[in-house]
């Protein structure tokens, strides 16, 4: 019988799952000596976020098969060192989805009821009712910023109070949308629409401080704003700020910069309804996070393939040394275009060329998933996971492949087809190291790796020299530049790699220069 070593507190209903089919202890004050001890005798190991599972703990565990992660992230576990031994890496992601739409409801109910407010006005011996006029959901329009897991079932809900629903998610498809009854728009559309706005992306740089104030500008002066995703995604001096001028209704948060937010002044804000990060907080959530983590390890053990598998499938070595360096370049393409392709994607093809047209491109299309998606989630996105979120978001696909790769080896190209038409990204390996030759139709040459900036631009005398004056006087050093045009004096792209991200306060500038379409930071 297969032994089990648990390490933190999970629900019942997982112990339970387990005890069915393997031998379980539990034992939750092991200091990291006695982990280290024990684990030869284990061939599974389940943890929360405490247990620190790096390289150490892996070597230790010489009959580890499988570690289960009872919860979302896996920071605590080094994936890497997980891979290279052969054990497998389990988690429950899909968990608290439920628990946190219900709590995201709740929030635009309260607010739009003022029930938080009439309940301590009451408790403090008043009866204000006039104080306390609120309106119904009904009618009103919902911006979701995010449409996962989360979002979908925050949408359906939504749906059955009569609401109407837009979001913003360039990942998920038309397709999807629609079967949820949702309006995908630009950011700034929906921003722009949505007497609520929910967030519901995870907390990567890409996101990180989103809703800042410019974004917050572009709200109803009547707009409420939800978080019950992650602390910093908001810009919480620049919500402060909006709430002070009126430039929008008000705000609940449940999650925040910095946990407990001591200090904040956001806490006690009038127009601000404040709960202690309770998203996952139901005894359902926990026990199906028990549950959930319980039958990936099981399914581990039996030599099956778990539902939530996060860490990446084996290749052989026949195929490592063509295969590897495109599957890097297939991650790289992937959130290329994810980052520079900002309108929904009804379809992506992705067409493999060349030395690759004839090799198992399972494994690359798996990494291209991977990069579309990585931006998008919270959750560290593997070639393993990587199908089951896209078919969670719709994301949809074609392959091709083709003998003729041009003057290269091969080729890996990705298009995504939106309703404008297809933005195309074209890459190769150059001296074994990915290099992108073909960025949304301009054609420009370099490695995608580090802090890039983008910059779709009129091309005008003047403006690469006043986009370089910018980064200077920010003391950002660049690297390397490339620049791609249409022709003379129209549309242009360039290209630079930096050595330091660019500030948020300089891509501003840069966003409000003349003849400057767009600018986009993005790290590589």
């Amino acid at each position: 019988m297969d032994r089990i070593l648990v390490t933190e507190q999970i629900a019942e209903e997982g112990i339970a799952r387990l005890q069915a089919a393997a031998h379980v202890d539990i034992d939750t004050k092991l200091d990291r000596a006695g982990l280290l001890a024990a684990l030869p005798e284990y061939d599974a190991l389940v943890v929360r976020s405490a247990t620190r599972v790096n390289d150490e703990v892996l070597a230790a565990g010489t009959r580890l098969r499988v570690v289960g992660r009872a919860g979302t992230g896996v920071d605590n576990i080094e994936l890497d060192a997980a891979t290279r031994r052969g054990i497998l890496v389990v988690n429950a992601p899909a968990s608290n989805s439920v628990a946190v739409a219900e709590l995201t409801i709740a929030l635009i109910l309260s607010l739009a009821r003022c029930i938080p407010h009439a309940h301590a006005s009451l408790q403090g011996g008043r009866w204000e009712r006039s104080s306390f006029m609120g309106f119904e959901v009904r009618g009103k329009t919902l911006g979701l910023v995010g449409l996962g897991r989360i979002g979908a079932e925050v949408a359906r809900r939504a749906r059955g109070m009569e609401m109407s629903v837009v979001a913003y998610d360039p990942i998920v498809s038309t397709e999807r949308a629609a079967q949820l009854g949702v309006s995908l728009l630009s950011l700034d559309e929906v921003l722009a629409a949505a007497d609520f706005i929910s967030l519901h992306v995870p907390l990567v740089e890409a996101t990180r401080n989103m809703m800042n104030t410019a974004r917050l500008a572009l709200m109803k002066p009547s707009a409420y704003l939800i978080n019950a995703a992650r602390g910093g995604i908001i810009d919480e001096p620049a919500l402060y700020q909006a709430l002070e001028r009126g430039t929008i209704a008000g705000a609940a948060l449940d999650t925040f910069a910095a946990e407990p937010p001591t200090g904040n002044p956001l806490i006690g804000h009038p127009r601000v309804i404040t709960t202690p990060h309770l998203g996952a907080s139901t005894r359902e959530a926990q026990a199906l996070t028990g549950v959930d983590v319980a039958e990936g390890v099981l399914t581990a053990l039996a030599g099956g393939s778990p539902h939530y598998a996060v860490n990446a499938p084996f290749i052989s070595p026949e195929q490592e040394g063509v295969i590897s360096p495109y599957m890097l370049l297939a991650r790289k393409i992937g959130a290329l275009c994810t980052g520079l392709v900002n309108e929904p994607v009804r379809v992506y093809e992705i067409e493999y060329r060349g030395e690759i047209a004839g090799v198992d491109t399972a494994p690359i299309r798996l990494a291209v998933l991977q990069g579309l998606l990585a931006g998008t989630r919270e959750e560290r996105v593997t070639a393993v996971n990587a199908p089951l979120l896209a078919r969670e978001r719709g994301l949809k696909y074609r392959e091709y492949t083709s003998d003729d790769a041009e003057a290269y080896a091969g080729m890996l190209v990705v298009r995504a087809q939106t309703a404008d038409g297809a933005h195309e990204f074209v890459g190769t390996i150059i001296h074994g190291v990915p290099h992108i030759v073909e960025a949304d139709g301009y054609w420009v040459t370099f490695e995608p790796a580090g802090p890039m900036l983008f910059t779709y631009h009129r091309d005008r005398p003047g403006l690469i020299g006043r986009v370089g004056t910018l980064l200077g006087e920010a003391d950002v050093n660049i690297a390397s530049m490339d620049v791609g045009r249409l022709a003379p004096r129209e549309q242009a792209m360039m290209v630079l790699r930096l050595d330091d991200p660019v500030p948020e306060a300089v891509l501003a500038r840069l966003r409000a220069a003349p003849d400057l379409d767009r600018a986009i930071s993005i790290i590589l």
